[in-house]
């Protein structure tokens, strides 16, 4: 059920949001080197790989010096980058993701193959459903960059602490998946991002 709302909202979102597509695409394209959009390798159901589309926040190449950002310390975001990511401007090319089949709205936040290497038979079963575009963990750890930036290993602490609590978090949908829990997770989603100052 939750897969026809997943094409139904990708489909009018990307329609209705278009024209604001290209507007964000240029605007990033003015201020830096390179095109509007960035793909990096996820992991998603059942361990397939798949490219995940964002709208680029970064200078070109700076996946190369290191995968973890870490907030207003991370020389290597633009300034349109930090403003989009901000409100999440950045994940709305994921909508294509979404209406591909390749994600849901709602789901784990899809890893890189790196950190899926680490997860034990336990946290492996976060791969048994679409990764999502949001979920607990996303809006628990909204402010994940800023508490990396504050850490001396940002690697270290993504690794041992956050992220087997945002799987902790993913477990709580996947136990619990079912129309009601989607639609309850969108709306927390839009709540703290408009929350934002």
């Amino acid at each position: 059920m939750t897969r026809v709302f997943d094409i139904m909202f990708s489909f009018f979102g990307i329609l209705l949001l278009s024209p604001f597509f290209l507007i964000v695409y240029f605007l990033i394209i003015i201020e830096s080197k390179g095109g509007g959009f960035y793909k990096q390798n996820r992991v998603g159901v059942y361990g397939k790989d798949f490219k995940l589309y964002k709208f680029r926040s970064m200078a070109i190449d700076s996946d190369k010096k290191g995968l973890i950002t870490i907030g207003g310390n991370d020389s290597r975001i633009t300034k349109m980058g930090f403003f989009i990511r901000k409100y999440k401007i950045d994940e709305l090319p994921q909508l294509f993701n979404v209406f591909f089949g390749e994600m849901s709205l709602v789901g784990p936040r899809p890893e890189v193959r790196k950190y899926v290497n680490l997860y034990n038979a336990e946290q492996l079963e976060v791969l048994r459903v679409r990764p999502g575009i949001t979920d607990y963990a996303s809006i628990e750890y909204a402010n994940e960059n800023e508490i990396l930036g504050s850490v001396s290993d940002p690697e270290e602490i993504y690794v041992q602490e956050i992220l087997p609590a945002k799987i902790k978090l993913n477990m709580k949908y996947i136990k619990n998946k079912n129309l009601k829990e989607y639609l309850k997770i969108i709306f927390l989603t839009f709540s703290k991002i408009f929350k934002k100052k």
